[in-house]
């Protein structure tokens, strides 16, 4: 990306912030899902990799429902942006306590953490992850995330300070060990970290399978439960019609680097469920299954491994 989009993209998630703050929510809502519809109509590349990935959550559908299935999938998306953007004006304990009036499957945190090592959540990109951490980092008093480091740097500053003002411990994830041994440092305190953990940034991850086909999924949540001992804990988040459901699932047990390839690929097993329960809130608008990726890309995946 060359620098002036690099600067264009800047402007536009602080126009984004500015204007999601300014315009009241519903009229707010209706331009989001507007723009989302615009997005479809002018189906551009990520509209129609978010269709092909829908393709294979639901494979059954036929083409009016998968058109049907990836209008309420941008529209879902373009939720996930105008919350995304009002959040740091909004009232964080009213939003925690929204959460925890739906989410399920506490008690599988409370137990790891009873424990003594730590928890590892795991989660899709999907519904609306921050504020899910909202959430967590109210029940909890704070947890650790890592955070693509994004360019220029004012845009990850930006993301940054978002995330920090919910709560969140921001750990950049630079291509080095410095990312894991600050998650390592904070297991091995007792304290819970969250990884997004369906799509590999890094073409290093997991094969796994998926939707019954071959892609590759991160391998650090399980790597950090097999070396601390700490809780591997699928996480699942959706869109209810005025809120969030969050699910935290029952641990994945894995105790050793030997166990980590089949617990990525069980926790790959828990999201596939939750994403096949609620297709239209995956936001996976980026080429995700191997059979997607040109030839020499492809090659590039497989020598990383």
């Amino acid at each position: 990306m060359s620098g002036f989009s690099q600067r264009l993209g800047d402007f536009g998630y602080a126009a984004g912030w500015r204007l999601a703050r300014w315009l009241p929510e519903s009229a707010g809502a209706v331009t989001f899902g507007l723009g989302a519809d615009l997005a479809v109509k002018r189906d551009g590349g990520g509209v129609r990799q978010l269709r092909r990935n829908l393709a294979r959550v639901v494979p059954q559908a036929d083409g009016v429902e998968l058109d049907e299935l990836t209008r309420r999938a941008m529209r879902s998306y373009a939720r996930y942006w105008h919350e995304m953007f009002r959040l740091p004006s909004m009232d964080h304990k009213e939003v925690s306590r929204k959460v925890a009036q739906s989410i399920t499957g506490v008690e599988n945190l409370d137990a790891a953490l009873a424990e003594g090592n730590g928890a590892v959540m795991a989660l899709p990109h999907s519904g609306n992850w921050d504020a899910a951490g909202v959430w967590l980092a109210d029940y909890l008093g704070g947890f650790t995330t890592v955070a693509e480091r994004l360019k220029p740097e004012s845009l990850y500053q930006r993301f940054v300070s978002y995330r920090e003002s919910l709560g969140f411990e921001i750990v950049p994830l630079t291509g080095d060990s410095s990312a894991m041994r600050v998650l390592l440092k904070r297991l091995r305190e007792n304290k819970a970290i969250c990884l997004v953990g369906d799509r590999d940034l890094t073409n290093s991850g997991v094969p796994v399978k998926f939707f019954g086909e071959q892609t590759r999924m991160p391998g650090g949540p399980a790597r950090l439960a097999a070396t601390t001992g700490a809780a591997l804990i699928p996480a699942g988040c959706w869109f209810t019609e005025d809120g969030w459901q969050i699910r935290l699932h029952p641990r994945i047990r894995v105790t050793n680097r030997s166990e980590v390839p089949a617990a990525t690929q069980a926790l790959a097993d828990i999201f596939a469920g939750d994403i096949a329960a609620h297709p239209a809130d995956w936001h996976m608008m980026q080429k995700f299954w191997l059979s997607d990726f040109e030839a020499g890309e492809q090659a590039d995946l497989g020598e990383a491994s």
